[in-house]
């Protein structure tokens, strides 16, 4: 099966930066881009911000494809 060319990958909960890098290596992609968002939760009305979501795109490594 052919693996896409670029991927998001999401930094999980109980994950470090260095671990979701090391995955992102595994499978096979190099880091590309990275982007940070923050995830809010309504409380009372009120907009209450929980923790911030990072992302990092990963390019398929060309090493992978030959």
């Amino acid at each position: 099966m052919s693996k896409k060319k670029t991927i998001w990958f999401d930094v999980e909960t109980e994950e470090t930066i260095e671990d979701c890098l090391k995955r992102m290596a595994a499978e096979g992609y190099a880091v590309a881009g990275r982007k940070e968002e923050p995830l809010f939760t309504e409380v009372n009305g009120e907009f209450i911000p929980v923790r911030q979501v990072i992302k990092f795109k990963g390019v398929l490594r060309e090493d992978e494809n030959a």
